[in-house]
């Protein structure tokens, strides 16, 4: 296999990884990003834990999806992940949310 191969194939897969992204947004409730991995999930529950003088987050997630590439199942039922890095989890607005403004009608302005 080529580097040129190798490169139309990860270009590819990253391409798909997209599409499907765009297709199961919809079906979740909230983004999480950690240092390590980006998810879609519809519950998330985030602790602060101190052990020593440290402080790391642990969360918990159920039905999720994992941005990965790689990973095959993409799908996650229960997912946990232990962190001293940075956690951030935003609630997706939907376009049915009457409390979130359109975009589209905040430029007309």
């Amino acid at each position: 296999m080529s580097s040129d191969d190798l490169e139309n194939y990860e270009t590819e897969a990253e391409l798909a990884l997209y599409r499907e992204y765009r297709d199961v947004v919809g079906l979740f409730q909230y983004v999480v990003e950690t240092e390590r991995r980006f998810y879609l999930a519809n519950k998330v529950d985030l602790q602060v834990r101190a052990s020593g003088g440290d402080v790391y987050f642990e969360v918990s997630m159920t039905d999720a999806w994992v941005w990965d590439v790689y990973r095959s199942a993409r799908l996650v039922k229960k997912v946990r992940v232990v962190t001293f890095k940075d956690v951030n989890i935003e609630e997706l607005a939907h376009d049915d949310d009457p409390t979130i403004p359109d975009i589209r009608q905040l430029r007309g302005r």
